[in-house]
């Protein structure tokens, strides 16, 4: 009945710990033997790499929360619909006067202020730094988000922390221009206006002629309601917040019981 399965990274294919169980990891390779198999995920694909690779998938990655899709085989982006540079620089000197702490996602790198650093990017740089160079997600700390915007290819999303986020988000050039998503208690994503996870799943599954209602998604965040409500069947972890589950068809357990997510798996895709 299931064609394609679309996984959520953090919160759920990944533990507390951030690393995947043997048994989940297994159900994912055996399914991806004989279905389309991919990871649909808030983060950037140098951050997404190493989980890629240890499922030893070969699909392309949909990244930022539908902002890009991205061919780790032949290291191309494959689609985008990327923030226009003007806009990000008004956004950048708007989140200053609002006192918001930035993170940005451009081409091939995560960028944040040596400033007014992010805590969670201070402990996925440690994270980054535990892989050989040669393999090593591209975190950098940064003086100027503006000059850093100069040089950029791409601006993938904005990651925004701060105690005004509500009023930033009622600014016109936000509602203009952004589609802004809770990605934690003080945190939000932001991405161009149009962009979700379900929006750039249910074009990719066109492209292969796919019924979204051949589709299973899982995830646990605010960001993953979009995919949840476009396929077939949505599934949606015991740890995501009532907002997320009352979307999913299904319901399983937490993230930190893999064994319960890969049993679902595999009885959904025998």
């Amino acid at each position: 009945m299931y064609k394609l399965l679309a996984l959520d990274l953090d919160g759920t294919v990944l533990n507390s710990a951030h690393t995947i169980n043997p048994r989940l990891k297994q159900a994912i390779q055996t399914i991806s033997q004989t279905h389309h198999v991919m990871i649909v995920t808030g983060r950037h694909h140098v951050a997404a790499q190493p989980y890629h690779a240890e499922l030893g998938l070969t699909t392309p990655i949909i990244c930022c929360n539908g902002t890009y899709i991205y061919d780790y085989q032949a290291q191309q982006v494959l689609s985008e619909n990327s923030i226009d540079k003007a806009n990000a620089l008004k956004f950048i000197r708007l989140a200053d006067q609002f006192k918001l702490k930035l993170v940005m996602y451009s081409r091939d790198s995560m960028l944040y202020s040596r400033q007014q650093p992010v805590m969670y990017m201070e402990k996925l740089l440690e994270w980054a730094n535990s892989y050989p160079v040669e393999d090593r997600p591209s975190i950098v700390k940064v003086d100027s988000f503006i000059d850093a915007l100069k040089d950029a290819e791409y601006i993938w999303k904005f990651v925004v922390e701060g105690n005004d986020l509500e009023n930033f988000l009622q600014t016109e050039l936000v509602q203009a221009h952004f589609n802004g998503e809770q990605s934690w208690v003080d945190r939000f994503d932001f991405a161009n206006k149009g962009n979700s996870k379900g929006n750039a799943l249910s074009r990719y599954a066109a492209d292969l002629k796919i019924d979204v209602k051949a589709m299973v998604a899982v995830g646990d965040n605010h960001n993953d309601i979009s995919m949840l409500k476009l396929a077939g069947l949505g599934v949606a972890m015991g740890n995501a917040e009532p907002e997320v589950q009352q979307h999913a068809q299904l319901i399983t357990a937490d993230n930190d019981d893999q064994d319960a997510l890969a049993d679902l798996l595999l009885s959904t895709f025998s």
